[in-house]
């Protein structure tokens, strides 16, 4: 008969591609996309149920539909937009909603698939920030690294929670297959996450005396591990665990700023946390305190076990997402070139500068910004 698949969140962009892309799979026969505001694009052959995960009534939908696997995609960071007469937009749900849905709505579903006898597969959407942020932190996380810092709040501790639940239902459920993916930064050309709303902003506030290192995946990799996970595994334990998705090596917080052309204002901690309230304020930006805990610390994960076990290997590094995301951007206020050339003889200058102010041959020093 073919897999019957469930999507949650599917009037987000991210699992409302996920669902086009899962219904070309042989192997599956049905798409059931979840949410509870209707999508903005077409789904395809998806059948569409406007319903919220918050509710009892998700657990009817997995019985009258004979759900067997199950892609959790409303796990979220970003704020969904409400619609008003007509489709329009208009102000998105607080931070208590989202809460809600994240932790609430997850719990809702396990319960609900607990109680389903057709569901064999759970795949969950998590996050890296499950790591947390910290100047104590490891150089690099791996599964099973336990965070120095926990954290506190907002979307970051959501997912803590998350997967608390989800481990519970796992071992509620042994003849589930549960896979949970932490994915890094998501990017892309049509990326819709706080972090790229960061990255659109003409001048990049930042924490002085910082230059985190940063990680991403591609959103069309993302496609991709969501695929795998969702698929009859090969092996009976492939499919199932905790991995790290990621792309290949790192980037500074300012090769970033360079690389999209956009200047930095370094500020001192407690002027940046004024600053990000005025930007929620003003909605440019979710700019939240775990974020900026990202934007000074930095967070790096191994990704061994998504390669190994999971058998994935991404499309793009960590340097390839960042220039596809700029790429959708447009230019910065500055020319990346230029920008990258006056910085590096900026730092030579620094370097090779002795303490008296003349060069290194005696003699008066260049500017390092002369052309």
């Amino acid at each position: 008969m073919g897999k019957v698949v469930l999507v949650t969140g599917a009037g987000r962009q991210l699992a409302g591609r996920f669902v086009r892309r899962i219904q070309r799979e042989p192997e599956v026969a049905r798409v059931i996309a979840v949410d509870v505001v209707p999508p903005e694009r077409d789904l395809g052959e998806a059948e569409f149920v406007q319903a919220d995960i918050r509710q009892p009534m998700i657990a009817r939908v997995l019985v009258e539909h004979a759900v067997d696997t199950v892609v959790h995609l409303d796990v979220t960071g970003t704020r969904p937009p409400t619609f008003g007469v007509g489709g329009t937009t208009k102000a998105t749900r607080g931070r208590a909603a989202l809460k809600e849905t994240n932790v609430i709505g997850t719990m809702q579903l396990l319960g609900a698939c607990q109680k389903a006898p057709s569901v064999r597969r759970l795949v969950v959407k998590s996050s890296t920030n499950v790591y947390g942020s910290a100047s104590r932190d490891p150089a690099v996380f791996d599964e099973s690294t336990p965070a120095k810092s926990l954290p506190s709040g907002g979307f970051a501790k959501d997912t803590v929670e998350v997967e608390g639940y989800v481990r519970g239902f796992a071992r509620r459920r042994p003849d589930v297959a549960v896979c949970v993916l932490r994915f890094a930064n998501i990017l892309g050309p049509r990326a819709d996450t706080p972090l790229a709303e960061y990255f659109s902003l003409p001048v990049l506030p930042t924490v002085l005396g910082y230059d985190p290192r940063l990680q991403f995946v591609h959103e069309d990799d993302v496609m991709e591990v969501l695929r795998i996970a969702a698929s009859e595994p090969r092996r009976s334990t492939l499919n199932s665990g905790t991995f790290n998705i990621a792309g290949d090596g790192v980037l500074l917080l300012s090769q970033t700023a360079r690389r999209l052309g956009r200047p930095t204002l370094p500020l001192l901690l407690p002027a940046l946390t004024g600053v990000r309230s005025l930007l929620r304020l003003v909605g440019m930006t979710d700019f939240s305190p775990e974020q900026v805990r990202l934007l000074t610390h930095g967070r790096v994960v191994r990704t061994r076990e998504m390669r190994e076990t999971l058998g994935f290997e991404p499309k793009y590094t960590t340097a390839e997402t960042f220039a596809d995301f700029a790429r959708g951007r447009g230019p910065g206020l500055l020319p990346p070139e230029r920008l990258a050339r006056a910085v590096d003889r900026l730092g030579e200058a620094l370097l090779d500068r002795p303490a008296d102010g003349s060069g290194t041959d005696g003699g008066p020093r260049r500017s390092p910004l002369a052309p």
